[in-house]
């Protein structure tokens, strides 16, 4: 599989493009943060003519506005200078400013003795498998940018089987485990196979979900890769267990569908019996378009996908560049939706990944004192909390969770009040 990062992506990008500024400002970017475009990304997916402003390129490709002026002169001078400890404490500086683990991945989610897990709601468990945490290519606006850095104090990651197996038999709760990343799919089907059959041993789990971007970004691993049958027959095997299997496919843009190899790898997929569900963030340069949305839905029921979650972007990375307001998000969504039939409106969203749990803006209320967000519960760590609904006064310039203020006393059960602490989480 040939794929491209450092010097290599920022010569590509010149090449390419015929614009030598713009792989010059990749090599500054990407010292900062991690890039990584497979060939069908670059051959299949990317408008070189359009570029910069082509969306499937400003979804996988650095651009110096993804860093902050004063940061990218810094990086850029740190470079010029040749100095190798300047550049490592000007780039080591700026990504912890970027908030490497938000939501509270770490002191928050992640159970004792557990590394590379995370046990944040009490049915789910997510696993971090070593062999997977990277994958095909990356999103620009990851949230877990920090698993692609080389920095092994960033990274989450489980070595084996066993601590999974060992935290499920101390917590028979959890039915549903999430294997993700980085992208388990860039595991060769022996290693996941490791992962996946202890799994079939316990009654207890119900449900497997793997997130990828392998359809998108390599869909040959299904139709061509050595073990592309394997692969297959496990994904089988999962099913006759009388397991739900679903395979949680991050799909950005439309376009990202209309490869004719992503198209055979998803009736490959659809006949081992497990189900697609879809999600991507909303984000500015990519997909911050009812339109897209709306077209990019329709498709995927035509594919025999479920449309999942459209999240809002995580407060970590890049956001300055890819972020948006939460009124805007919202009124994407709103639009999107009305423009596609029912069977297209299973999306929820816009969704934010906070520290409390999953909260779903379900629209603007005129309240007595002025409109408000309504905001609700999908998951919680306190599971009393799901369900519940709560008023933040309307913010036009908010884009997330902790710049919002209650409407009133009743309203701060979902709205910040008081930083997360340790007590409640799930051991």
């Amino acid at each position: 599989m040939t794929s491209f990062t450092g010097q290599r992506l920022a010569g590509l990008i010149a090449r390419r493009t015929g614009q030598p500024s713009l792989g010059h400002d990749a090599a500054v970017v990407g010292r900062v943060l991690p890039f990584k475009v497979s060939a069908h990304v670059a051959d299949e997916l990317v408008d070189w003519s359009r570029a910069p402003d082509d969306p499937l390129y400003r979804l996988v490709m650095p651009h110096r506005d993804m860093l902050a002026p004063a940061d990218f002169a810094a990086v850029e001078a740190a470079l010029r200078s040749g100095d190798r400890v300047r550049l490592r404490l000007v780039v080591d500086g700026l990504r912890e400013r970027l908030d490497p683990h938000p939501g509270g991945q770490l002191h928050l989610n992640v159970p004792e003795g557990g590394w590379g897990l995370q046990h944040k709601y009490p049915q789910t468990l997510l696993v971090f498998p070593r062999q997977g945490q990277t994958c095909h290519g990356y999103c620009a606006y990851c949230f877990r940018w920090p698993q692609f850095t080389g920095d092994p104090a960033r990274r989450q990651a489980v070595d084996g089987p066993g601590v999974m197996t060992g935290h499920l038999a101390r917590h028979p709760e959890v039915t549903d485990v999430l294997l993700t990343g980085g992208d388990p799919l860039v595991m060769r089907t022996e290693l996941l196979d490791a992962y996946v059959a202890p799994l079939l041993d316990l009654p207890q789990v119900r449900t497997v979900r793997i997130g990828t971007k392998a359809v998108s970004f390599q869909p040959e691993r299904f139709l061509t890769a050595p073990d592309a049958d394997d692969l297959l027959r496990l994904f089988e095997r999962v099913v006759a267990s009388g397991r739900h299997l679903a395979l949680m496919l991050h799909v950005s843009h439309p376009r990202e569908l209309h490869p004719e190899p992503a198209r055979r790898a998803l009736r490959r997929l659809r006949g081992t019996g497990a189900v697609l569900r879809t999600q991507a963030p909303v984000v500015r340069h990519v997909n911050d378009d009812a339109g897209v949305w709306a077209a990019m839905w329709q498709e995927q029921v035509e594919l025999g996908l479920v449309p999942y979650y459209m999240f809002v972007e995580r407060d970590t990375g890049p956001r300055r560049y890819f972020g948006l307001p939460l009124a805007r998000a919202l009124a994407v969504h709103a639009d999107a939706t009305r423009r596609v039939s029912g069977l297209a409106r299973t999306a929820r969203g816009p969704v934010m990944s906070t520290e409390l749990g999953k909260l779903a803006l379900d629209g603007i209320a005129h309240l007595p004192e002025g409109p408000a967000f309504t905001l609700r519960a999908l998951q919680a760590r306190d599971p009393a909390l799901v369900g519940t609904l709560a008023h933040a006064r309307l913010d036009p310039a908010a884009q997330w969770w902790d710049e919002l203020v209650p409407y009133g006393p009743r309203d701060q059960a979902l709205i910040p009040g008081k930083p997360l602490t340790l007590e409640g989480v799930v051991g």
